[in-house]
């Protein structure tokens, strides 16, 4: 009888396909819109890997109709969008069913995002039975149809989102700024090539020399003195930076003349190798893993801070130390407050102020519980911290319009113009 029960559980683990290794030279992987910066190096090098992965762009109503039609509809937002982008792409026609994967990445942490792979084999069975779903996480989940991770492949990640966050946060200095029409963008084009030449050269891990090149590339965009509301981006991680979640916010805010400040994406993975180690202390929860991901914390904060340094060096407002970060938390709220993005949210609403970037949206999807208590939530005691504190909190759901969500942001701008003409007067 004990016998018969295992096998039972074997069958049914064994019922969704697995990704398999001899499937990197047969299966095109299907990569969901999260990253437009940093997937632009990381798909690029992993191509050059032997690795056939395309970052999907297809972001149309259909794509959240596919997502209710397939996901339960209490699940929250992001896992709507990543499901529904997935499904819709692969109805196209565009890709072969039997020769395509699609991969998602997994934090391991007490989030929804951690379960998104049942979820869309679930929804892949329904329809594309044969697509197996592959796991990107550093927490040994899903072992038998996980990206295959080493130290080399860990420390190209590492690098190319360092370098990612450089990118996004220059382009986003210059662009509103810009005296000649497409200069930032094509700025941007030849940072990526010299970005993409030193992974390929095997020099990514001389950053300095890198993101010097980076700086002293946007260093030649002629730009406007002009000053223009600057406008913080936080929130959950997917629809902060996801152009299909977050109604393509960026775009937006430029088209409204303001400068978008958008967080660094190594911020979030600064914050879950230090919640581990967090655990040692306030829980007594100690392992082997405390210690690397210590080690890992030391290096990684290391190199922001060269990063940063150089930044500034070259006039550009630098990206934020991680240590003042945990400082504004502990301001606001304990660090052990860590489901989801937890105490990052606050903290980086806190140092966005502190900067000079007192308008600030924050990303609210549906379904998000710690987002709403650890980002909303702690928005009025923000606001009596910080007095020009001018933060909307912004639903992103599946009934949620474009345009309402694009009025409330407009609301908070008309108030955001108002201060900073105030300010301009006061000077003059």
């Amino acid at each position: 009888m004990k016998q018969r029960k295992s096998e039972a559980v074997t069958d049914l683990r064994e019922e969704y396909p697995k990704f398999t290794p001899a499937m990197k030279s047969t299966h095109k992987i299907l990569v969901p819109d999260m990253l437009p910066v940093h997937f632009g190096i990381i798909v690029d090098f992993l191509r050059k890997e032997g690795w056939d992965v395309e970052v999907l762009h297809n972001d149309s109503r259909a794509v959240i109709d596919e997502g209710l039609k397939h996901v339960h509809n209490d699940t929250c937002f992001p896992a709507l969008c990543v499901t529904g982008q997935f499904i819709d792409a692969l109805k196209s026609g565009k890709y072969d069913p039997e020769h395509t994967a699609v991969l998602i990445t997994q934090s391991g942490g007490g989030c929804r995002a951690s379960n998104y792979i049942p979820l869309i084999r679930k929804a892949l069975k329904a329809e594309f039975p044969h697509v197996p779903v592959v796991s990107l996480n550093f927490a040994g989940l899903e072992k038998d149809s996980g990206f295959p991770v080493n130290a080399k492949l860990l420390m190209k990640l590492a690098f190319a989102i360092f370098y990612g966050d450089t990118l996004m946060s220059l382009y986003n200095q210059c662009k509103p700024y810009e005296t000649e029409e497409g200069a930032s963008d094509r700025a941007r084009q030849d940072c990526l090539r010299t970005v993409n030449a030193a992974f390929d050269a095997g020099k990514h891990r001389k950053y300095k020399t890198i993101v010097r090149s980076m700086l002293e590339r946007f260093a030649k965009v002629g730009r406007s003195g002009e000053a223009k509301v600057k406008v913080g981006i936080v929130g959950e991680i997917y629809v902060k930076y996801s152009p299909l979640g977050n109604s393509h916010l960026e775009e937006f805010l430029l088209s409204e003349g303001c400068e978008p400040v958008v967080p660094a994406l190594m911020d979030f993975i600064l914050y879950c190798a230090v919640n581990n180690v967090n655990d040692a202390k306030f829980y007594n929860k100690k392992s082997f893993a405390t210690l690397l991901f210590h080690v890992v914390y030391k290096y990684l904060h290391h190199v922001q801070k060269k990063i940063a340094a150089l930044t500034q060096k070259y006039g550009f407002e630098p990206l934020h130390d991680f240590e003042h970060l945990r400082k504004c938390a502990d301001r606001v709220i304990h660090q052990g407050v860590k489901m989801g993005e937890g105490w990052l949210i606050p903290a980086e609403m806190a140092a966005l102020a502190e900067t000079g970037t007192e308008n600030i949206v924050c990303a609210q999807p549906f379904g998000c519980l710690p987002n709403h208590i650890a980002g909303k939530g702690t928005i009025r005691t923000l606001k009596k911290m910080y007095a020009r504190a001018n933060i909307v909190a912004v639903d992103y759901d599946p009934s949620a319009t474009k345009v309402n969500q694009e009025n409330r942001i407009k609301l908070m701008l008309a108030t955001a113009r108002e201060n900073l003409a105030a300010r301009q007067d006061k000077k003059e």
